[in-house]
């Protein structure tokens, strides 16, 4: 039986969107710096977030891990649902919804295909067609959030760490200095002690930790 709305029309008696899926691949240079996937478009449009339109039958998430393996060569990432981008004018193609994501992933173990995926500085990204800057700029938004309370909530780091590392890692992913002291408190809750030392470094052997 066909469902029927209360005026008598069907479901496709309605304009509907295309849906389409954008992520934002974020990771931690081994230089510091807090930076996104690019990947090369099809179209003038030249550099985006990996992206695609949703198959019929297809769950989001299933479409996210297509266009991540398909437009920039990335599997075994589990993105999360970040923000759906909406405004009717934001695509010239059409009347498209983009249901954007967040995924992060350790620098060591990012495999990009040169020949159609770069990783660009978030701070030398610039403006990009389809809402991706925006989408970039949502991501980090969401990433310093989750980063201001939580030591290394995303794992980018292998533990165990110093707190020396920690630290540098916070301020790459918050794009400003932080205070020593004051970060050593916020992030002693959210650690456990290994009780080992680290070596091979100048003075001091400094304390190494996990996350809790």
């Amino acid at each position: 039986m066909v469902y029927r709305d209360s005026s008598g029309r069907t479901l496709a008696d309605y304009p509907r969107p295309s849906v389409a899926v954008d992520t934002a691949v974020l990771t931690v240079t081994p230089d510091g710096v807090l930076a996104v996937v690019l990947v090369r478009s099809g179209d003038p449009a030249g550099w985006r977030v990996p992206g695609t339109f949703l198959h019929p039958g297809e769950r989001l998430a299933d479409a996210v891990r297509r266009s991540l393996a398909q437009k920039a060569g990335i599997t075994g990432l589990e993105p999360a649902q970040l923000h759906v981008f909406d405004a009717p004018e934001r695509d010239d193609r059409g009347w498209v919804l983009s249901v954007a994501h967040l995924a992060t992933v350790r620098y060591e173990e990012l495999r990009l295909d040169a020949g159609i995926a770069r990783l660009e500085d978030i701070s030398a990204v610039g403006e990009l067609r389809y809402d991706h800057s925006a989408i970039i700029e949502f991501a980090v938004a969401e990433l310093r959030a989750r980063y201001a309370s939580a030591p290394d909530p995303a794992g980018l780091l292998p533990e165990p760490f110093t707190i020396l590392e920690l630290r540098r890692l916070h301020e790459a992913v918050a794009g400003e200095w932080l205070q020593r002291d004051t970060f050593r408190r916020a992030m002693l809750p959210g650690l456990v002690a290994t009780g080992e030392l680290q070596r091979g470094q100048r003075g001091k052997p400094a304390e190494l930790f996990r996350r809790t």
